[in-house]
């Protein structure tokens, strides 16, 4: 965690001269520390949480991880130094807790994986600095070093190297001339991108810009498009350009981006999806737009087709290839499961972002679309890189058409009316968002049913004992954080602040991450133990409905389900992350040609996302993901277009134990895609991640448990 913090920020070298002089109770960071929280909290209490006041929080935030882990690694100071230490640091980390319980917004910044803002990072320089410790540059500061690093991986196939001496000179596009970017004038100052994202977490209307009546679209023979994706088709034959196309998974959106290419006339077309799906794009543009030829990129690209229309490329090899993709003159790009790229510090998301930029460069109007039915995972903020792609905004502020909408409003963040334009002004530029419910009635219903299993035998124990050790753990922790606050705040009965850090402490903890006792490896062992039971129920659902579709997360979980059907005689289809895209299509064909294959044994990060089994109404979901839109995705590998049957999918649980709570949790965040983007009153749970709330709920009970004894 501190190592994270590190990277983000810099690293804290102190002087060999001052270090021991700094550690007085009047003297170091400590006094820094308790000075910037007070001044936070009191602002936070006046209802004033301006972005200087998060700066500081944020700070605050990162140098008492930073100095805790030094603490923990000084072997030179005494321990009962060490221990008086640790106990300011745990008060100081109490009001920060408290602070953001006051203002929800506050709480993000306290995970592990937030973004260090710029003025974060020059306050908490100016703050070391001061205090006489010498701060090493932040990695951002250094982009040759980043860039020399990552172009010695990339590669430039022959067949792109041919069509640039075919073509060195690419076509000018004047599209763009004439175009100014836009200075605010109201809202100059104004910090507008936090306001924006409030926007979608106070919910309002359906989240669908104004789309054109459809019109004829010319398609291959027996092929037809529903009203909606023409909607879609018509608006970029309209001029249109960027669309960040959310339709729930199963309305079409493949054959919606590919058609409205060709209505945009937007060739080269770039695409970039998840590894298990590009076979099945390059077959999608072989059925929608036969007369444009597709190329896929695999490995170093040796295959590639750079004369091609379509390059399909997936995220895992863009490293390798992202210097000949932003320069080979696309027209148009199109990023499916656009939600993957939600972690603008993750490698693929800043490659895409870095092609989609090159491509504006070039191309004054080029097409942009985001597809992906699950555009929001955890928090409202999940939604910056994809509107960056799109060009809506950048890292600090709305641009072009965006910002024009926002000033046009005559409105500032100040005006309670702001938020309901904003909303709309974002959706103006290209939200697409229908349900199933709403577009296509003609869907059957679908139903998520729960399964509750007994453990029994040696597994049950074995996974009983775990979670007894688990807890026990957690509330050690707990007790031994009540007694390091001196001079804190005491709270009456359970403290659930406290018990809110214990379990974030928890889940950062490396070395309990290596342990067999920790959130994830329980869900594996429960995963284990009800392989068996899972399996034996997708068995008789074969006997009963015909086929059906087997989900689970481990690879012992999939073999343990797969020699249960062996055993049993039913044939069944693998689909999983280790096959090449090859062999994965001959067994997805399997199941849907077959009748003699009656099961698809699916992993679900391999096969929960882009493919097509809806051959089968039923499925079994033998392991819980930690998201919702994990779970939806899986659901909707059947629940789509083309579907006939009611579908259900059979959630196995297991009874009395932490997979319950995980349940629970899942079911409760469900409301957030709802209420940002369709429209809903259901209300967004916490931005935390469910790991943390399953903590929380086990180390609540145990304590809880503890008290009534």
């Amino acid at each position: 965690m501190a190592q994270r913090a590190q990277r983000q920020s810099g690293t804290r070298r102190p002087q060999r001269d001052q270090r021991r002089a700094r550690h007085h109770d009047n003297e170091g960071i400590m006094p820094v520390l308790a000075r910037l929280v007070r001044e936070v909290e009191a602002s936070v209490q006046r209802g004033r949480v301006v972005p200087s006041v998060r700066s500081k929080f944020q700070v605050v935030a990162l140098l008492v991880r930073e100095e805790r882990a030094r603490l923990k690694a000084e072997t030179t100071l005494p321990e009962a130094r060490r221990a008086e230490e640790l106990k300011r640091l745990d008060g100081i980390a109490g009001i920060l807790a408290r602070t953001a319980v006051r203002d929800s917004s506050l709480m993000a910044l306290l995970d592990d994986d937030a973004v260090v803002s710029d003025a974060a990072k020059e306050l908490r320089r100016e703050l070391l600095q001061g205090l006489g410790f010498e701060v090493e540059p932040d990695e951002d500061d250094e982009p040759e070093a980043v860039e020399t690093a990552a172009t010695a991986r990339r590669v430039v196939p022959q067949s792109v190297v041919s069509r640039q001496l075919a073509n060195p000179f690419l076509a000018p596009d004047y599209s763009a001339a004439g175009r100014r970017a836009v200075r605010p004038r109201r809202l100059a100052g104004w910090e507008l991108l936090g306001p924006l994202f409030r926007s979608f977490e106070l919910g309002g209307a359906s989240s669908c810009m104004d789309l054109p009546e459809p019109s004829p679209v010319r398609l291959p023979g027996g092929l037809e498009l529903m009203p909606h994706q023409a909607r879609v088709v018509a608006a970029a034959a309209a001029g249109h350009r960027t669309f960040l196309l959310a339709d729930e998974p199963g309305l079409g959106k493949t054959a919606q981006a590919l058609l409205a290419a060709q209505a945009a006339d937007a060739y080269p077309l770039l695409v970039v999806v998840p590894n298990v799906v590009k076979t099945n794009w390059a077959r999608e543009v072989g059925l929608w737009t036969p007369h444009r030829r597709a190329t896929v990129v695999h490995g170093d690209g040796h295959t590639v087709d750079a004369f091609a229309d379509i390059v399909v490329v997936n995220y895992e090899v863009l490293d390798r290839h992202v210097g000949w993709l932003g320069d080979l003159g696309f027209r148009g790009m199109v990023v499916d499961e656009a939600h993957y790229i939600k972690n603008k510090r993750s490698q693929r998301s800043q490659h895409v972002l870095e092609i989609a930029e090159r491509i504006r460069f070039r191309t004054g109007n080029p097409l942009l679309m985001a597809l992906t039915g699950t555009p929001l995972i955890n928090d409202i903020e999940d939604f910056q890189a994809i509107w960056e792609f799109l060009g809506w905004i950048d890292d600090k502020k709305p641009l072009g058409e965006l910002m024009a909408a926002l000033e046009e409003t005559g409105l500032t963040p100040a005006d309670h009316e702001f938020y309901a334009a904003a909303r709309a002004a974002v959706i103006d530029r290209g939200i697409v968002r229908r349900r199933k419910i709403d577009v296509a009635a003609d869907i059957p219903a679908r139903r998520v049913a729960d399964l509750p299993v007994e453990l029994d035998g040696e597994a049950g124990r074995s996974v009983r004992a775990a979670e007894q050790a688990l807890a026990r753990r957690l509330v050690r922790r707990y007790d031994m954080a009540l007694e390091a606050r001196h001079g804190a705040e005491v709270v009456e009965g359970l403290d659930l602040e406290l018990v809110r850090q214990v379990a974030r402490w928890e889940r950062n903890d490396k070395a309990a991450a290596k342990s067999d006792e920790n959130v994830f490896s329980m869900m594996r062992r429960i995963g284990e133990a009800k392989a068996g039971p899972a399996a034996d129920y997708a068995a008789q659902l074969v006997r009963s409905v015909g086929k059906v579709v087997f989900f689970a997360k481990h690879i012992d979980v999939l073999d343990a389900a797969e020699e249960t059907f062996a055993q049993r005689g039913i044939r069944y289809a693998s689909i999983r992350g280790d096959q090449t895209a090859s062999a994965r299509q001959k067994h997805i064909d399997a199941f849907t040609n077959d009748p003699d294959v009656a099961v698809a044994v699916c992993s679900l990060t391999a096969a929960g996302v882009g493919i097509n089994l809806q051959v089968a109404s039923n499925m079994v979901l033998a392991e819980l993901s930690w998201t919702d839109a994990e779970q939806t995705q899986a659901i909707d590998r059947i629940h789509r277009i083309g579907q006939a049957e009611p579908v259900t999918a059979w959630r196995i649980i297991a009874a009395q134990t932490l997979d319950a709570k995980i349940a629970e949790l899942i079911d409760a965040k469900a409301g957030l895609a709802a209420r940002a983007l369709d429209g809903s009153d259901e209300e967004i749970g916490s931005s935390s991640d469910v790991q943390l709330d399953a903590l929380v709920a086990l180390l609540t009970d145990a304590l809880t448990e503890r008290a009534a004894g």
